[in-house]
């Protein structure tokens, strides 16, 4: 399991969001923290501490500049995702993103659009690709949700989904978007469900309020997930856990593997 930190961006700067809150009704966005700090600072701490793999995620309009900055700061070093399309996919490899992370672009009034995927598919190849597949509950499984994870898609996380996607993607990127945000502790149904099933390196991320809730995902993961935490890290106003702990956590299990 390795941590995957995280630089999320909202008008400008780095925040950390309730996720299910992301409407388009401003009064109803709910904000844990906002850093008076440039996304660039954050991209050179992980630089710092090499912890490969990241992303940078644009929330909206008006952080291209910044998210151009914080992959500047450590060229191929972190993923990018936020409004990629097959328009402007070859220009963010080009600012130095490792990696395109995608979701909406590929989904059409709700449906995976297999003409969009295959065509990103072709354009940046396999190895650069992450499919973000964050989900929410409803009725009977797992639904991928797009729009700033405000419409479900019909889409429902299952062995033979995660088998067929992963022919497109080196990645998958999973919210568990109804806890994400709220430190209230991970998702374990979810957590149990991808770690019996996914084919391809998958990062979770959602609820992580401790270190107790890292062994968790250590352990129930099986090591086939990586993490990554936002809102109870110190770096982002958190007080569950300290970020040089949790660096030193990830140290600690690169060494042992």
């Amino acid at each position: 399991m390795r941590f995957r930190p995280c630089i999320d961006l909202h008008h400008g700067k780095v925040k950390q969001i309730v996720g299910s809150t992301l409407a388009d009704d401003p009064a109803s966005l709910l904000t844990n923290f906002a850093s008076d700090l440039p996304p660039a600072h954050y991209a050179a701490l992980y630089r710092q501490d090499g912890l490969v793999g990241g992303h940078v995620i644009m929330l909206g309009q008006g952080n291209e500049a910044v998210a151009r900055d914080a992959l500047a700061a450590w060229p191929g070093g972190m993923q990018v995702g936020g409004g990629i399309t097959a328009d402007n996919a070859i220009h963010w490899l080009e600012q130095g993103a490792s990696h395109l992370i995608v979701t909406s672009h590929v989904f059409h009034d709700g449906v995976l659009d297999q003409e969009r995927l295959t065509r990103l598919n072709r354009l940046v190849g396999k190895k650069r690709l992450v499919l973000d597949l964050s989900c929410r509950w409803r009725q009977d499984g797992y639904y991928v949700v797009t729009d700033r994870w405000q419409r479900f898609t019909t889409l429902r996380i299952c062995p033979k989904v995660l088998d067929d996607l992963a022919g497109f993607c080196d990645e998958f990127l999973i919210h568990a978007v109804d806890v994400e945000g709220k430190c209230m502790g991970i998702d374990t149904r979810l957590l149990d469900l991808l770690a019996a099933v996914v084919p391809v390196p998958t990062t979770y991320a959602g609820g992580v309020a401790s270190l107790a809730d890292l062994e968790q995902i250590r352990c129930s993961g099986r090591g086939r997930i990586d993490v990554t935490v936002g809102s109870a890290l110190d770096i982002f106003g958190g007080s569950g856990l300290r970020y040089q702990d949790v660096v030193a956590y990830h140290g600690r299990l690169a060494s042992a593997s």
